[in-house]
């Protein structure tokens, strides 16, 4: 199989082109996969370290509203279609696969032009604006939350399936009970694991402090806040301006190196609601406090984050509504009440999806095999 992945821009749409490229390498030894991008999206500098085939064409950002910046988007559109055209001449592939973000605008158009089986993965509830307009001339829509069915038009409906997140696989298999040892817990102790994305969270950061202030030196209550490496010098001057003298039960970092051990040793875990931060919550089976950026396209965290809220595995707060006094009140919620954890925590579970990889992998070889009858 001679796989053409395309995805870029963010990490939520490159992990899981990567996941994807590595279950295709990973089945057959044969297939073959080739990875198109941009040149200056993170996927440029992603993909080749972990040793697939990079090529870029030229894509633009599509903005909501009538400007002149969309009038280059469409130039630089037609020159990306043009560009991708001549990659998959030169490749041939059976398949072309698109994860989202601009750059599968032009890709993906190409291929849908030459007959190429298409398939494209919406992480989100809301999908994004390339994707819904895809959704019009690619085969199939693989998606990952049963609620986003009702965001794409009715004429699409029947290429659709349910397949889910793509997680890591040191998330899947790590070990609750060697990750708890491995920050001294014992078994009634609760660790509370905050995080606002890669990039930090500055709403997070502003009512973590008041969270950490409360719990300091609480010695049945851990807390690891990671602030974002941006915004770590500032979060340490305000503990310094509070004069809060951090007591071994907090751990703050700028940067989480080993999240699998921290997610899996987690009572709670509070942060943005980001869809494969939400699928390693879920993967895992830990309640969640989720907190949604309001700047993301579409506001499609917030949806993200309602469709936890509705299963009973998450409590939402808007940035809007989040100060030390909101975030302090759900986790109380949460960790005085066994039930409640305890039901949130099956409720969480109950979302993961597992074989993700495999239920795309299969969708690709019916895809291919239909289209070759």
């Amino acid at each position: 199989m001679k796989v053409l992945i395309t995805g870029g821009g963010t990490g939520g749409h490159i992990n899981p082109a990567l996941a994807i490229a590595q279950k295709v390498k990973s089945k057959d030894v044969s297939n073959t996969v080739l990875y198109v991008g941009t040149k200056t999206g993170m996927e440029s500098e992603l993909v080749p370290k972990e040793g697939f085939e990079f090529k870029s064409v030229t894509a633009k950002f599509l903005m909501r509203k009538i400007s002149i910046e969309n009038i280059k988007t469409l130039f630089a559109s037609a020159k990306g279609v043009i560009e991708a055209s001549k990659i998959i001449k030169e490749y041939k592939p059976d398949i072309v696969v698109g994860t989202g973000g601009y750059v599968c605008g032009p890709v993906v158009l190409a291929a849908a032009l030459k007959k190429i089986p298409t398939m494209i993965h919406e992480q989100n509830v809301f999908p994004g604006i390339t994707n819904k307009m895809l959704a019009k001339v690619v085969d199939v829509i693989g998606i990952s939350f049963t609620e986003a069915e009702k965001y794409f038009p009715k004429n699409v409906k029947h290429k659709l399936i349910m397949v889910g997140n793509p997680v890591r696989k040191d998330i899947l298999v790590a070990d609750r009970a060697k990750s708890r040892k491995v920050y001294n817990l014992k078994t009634d102790d609760i660790l509370i694991y905050s995080f606002g994305g890669s990039g930090g969270q500055v709403s997070l950061n502003k009512a973590i402090l008041e969270v950490i202030k409360k719990y300091n030196g609480n010695n049945n209550i851990k807390i690891i806040h990671v602030t974002g490496k941006r915004l770590y010098d500032n979060f340490c001057e305000e503990i310094k301006k509070l004069k809060i003298e951090i007591k071994n039960n907090i751990d703050i970092k700028d940067y989480m190196y080993d999240a699998p051990t921290a997610l899996s040793a987690s009572d709670i875990v509070i942060g943005s609601a980001g869809a494969i931060t939400i699928a390693e919550i879920t993967a895992i089976g830990v309640p969640s406090i989720l907190i949604p950026k309001t700047y993301t396209a579409e506001n499609h965290q917030e949806y993200n984050a309602r469709a936890l809220e509705k299963k009973g595995a998450a409590k939402v707060i808007l940035e809007k509504d989040l100060n030390g006094k909101t975030l302090i009140s759900s986790i109380e919620e949460i960790i005085e009440n066994k039930t409640i954890l305890k039901t949130m925590s099956l409720n969480s579970k109950s979302l993961g999806n597992m074989n993700v990889e495999d239920k795309i992998y299969e969708a690709m070889q019916n895809l291919i095999n239909s289209k070759t009858q």
